[in-house]
């Protein structure tokens, strides 16, 4: 059993008798400690006597004279984001259907920091104490942008996007690929290291560093990890059963649906369906085709029920993957949602 993210807020919330999630005002109180609302010695007093009613009161309401009290623009800006995200939270009874409604209607309304940190709060809860380190790590990608290196040796390495600023270019190294070179100085310069079946022990040391390295080439232990962190997914938010695997490729006779992981896949996903013509370097930057099937077919729409459903994964021009784990729970062919 490992805990692990612990600075996500994921011990703050309340649980149903059904397994789900609860915001709870301790949950609240966390997020008004983000350094985005955190007061700072230049706050003024309206800003600060805003920041202490909330968090005697994070359910408390806020009325527009007592917004305007706070003077800085953006700091007031910042509250009027959180009590917009606070309204979402609370207009459903747990986190789980809070999270679905963010993606439907007409698109997101709040900033990608509050989404990416409910993914890893909702990821962290449907991993529970016994995934492996590596399952923990596939899960990153869900809720962090990576880098993506295709080496001379054709080894596809992946690594967290902010890291890779963050330390490699500070040493003087410019991407993930000078970063993996052959020797492993560069590595170590930069504190990046690779994660693998003989070293699952540095995860728990520094699950919140992001700071591992992980291969995706076929065959590899991250890929397998991440089909059953997606399966986990879709499970507890579906309420059913499916079984993902690496794909090398799409039998045109069973291609009925399909479901990108993010922008790029989907866009070429649609494109290939629909026979059109895909350039070189676009389908270079699809990293990997999966195939999901449900256990059990009938919860599928009745034309398409015992059919595969395709998943992929991608990068964009700039080598960046940023994958969207809601396509899954929004996309998929179900006859009904659960």
């Amino acid at each position: 059993m490992h805990d692990f993210w612990r600075q996500c807020g994921y011990s703050l919330l309340d649980k149903t008798a059904d397994g789900h999630l609860v915001v709870t005002d301790a949950f609240l109180r966390s997020l008004l400690e983000r350094p985005e609302l955190a007061p700072v010695p230049e706050s003024c007093a309206g800003e600060l006597a805003l920041h202490q009613h909330l968090l005697e009161q994070p359910r408390g309401d806020v009325d527009e004279p007592q917004l305007a009290q706070v003077t800085d623009e953006d700091a007031r800006n910042n509250y009027a984001i959180w009590l917009r995200f606070r309204r979402r939270l609370l207009a459903h009874p747990t986190l789980e259907a809070s999270y679905l409604a963010l993606f439907r209607g007409e698109g997101v309304d709040v900033p990608p920091v509050f989404v990416h940190q409910l993914t890893q709060i909702l990821l962290r809860h449907t991993l529970g104490g016994d995934a492996s380190a590596m399952q923990a790590r596939a899960a990153e990608m869900l809720f962090r942008a990576q880098r993506v290196a295709v080496q001379d040796d054709g080894q596809v390495m992946a690594a967290d996007d902010e890291t890779v600023e963050r330390h490699a270019i500070a040493a003087n190294f410019g991407t993930i690929g000078e970063l993996l070179k052959q020797g492993g100085a560069p590595v170590r310069t930069a504190e990046l290291d690779v994660l693998h079946e003989g070293n699952p022990e540095i995860y728990w040391e520094r699950d919140e560093s992001h700071d591992l390295v992980i291969s995706l080439n076929h065959g590899q232990p991250a890929l397998a990890a991440l089909c059953r962190v997606l399966e986990g997914w879709v499970r507890h938010f579906l309420g059913t059963a499916v079984r993902i695997g690496v794909e090398r490729e799409i039998d045109d006779e069973q291609w009925v649906w399909h479901v990108g992981l993010d922008a790029q896949a989907s866009a070429v996903l649609n494109e290939l369906y629909q026979g059109n013509d895909v350039g070189a370097d676009r389908m270079a930057g699809m990293l990997c085709l999966f195939r999901l099937d449900f256990e059990e077919p009938t919860v599928m729409q009745p034309e398409i029920a015992g059919r595969p459903v395709y998943l992929a994964m991608a990068m964009d021009a700039g080598k960046r993957m940023k994958l969207k784990p809601q396509n899954l729970l929004l996309n998929l062919p179900l006859a009904r949602l659960s």
